[in-house]
């Protein structure tokens, strides 16, 4: 069964992951020009990985709950795709 994404994720000053339970999908991640400042991905080494305002990126059968971000306060990521 195919599920369709589309989700905003508030980001706060400390890591947490994008959702709380496993969700394998293909999915574009943004973070939206109306952001204030950068959005830190958590690494696969432990470290910051900065996305700017406006930066989105396609990615391909990835699980969410693996992927954690942090940044300002009232910034967000959003998340559109599927389980396809």
């Amino acid at each position: 069964m195919n599920n369709l994404i589309m989700r905003k994720v508030d980001v706060t000053g400390n890591y947490r992951p994008l959702v709380s339970e496993k969700m394998v999908c293909t999915v574009t991640i943004s973070a939206p020009p109306t952001n204030v400042g950068n959005v830190f991905f958590k690494g696969d080494d432990g470290s910051d990985v900065p996305w700017l305002p406006s930066e989105w990126h396609g990615l391909v059968r990835v699980n969410l709950a693996d992927i954690q971000v942090k940044g300002t306060v009232g910034d967000v990521v959003t998340i559109v795709g599927g389980t396809w």
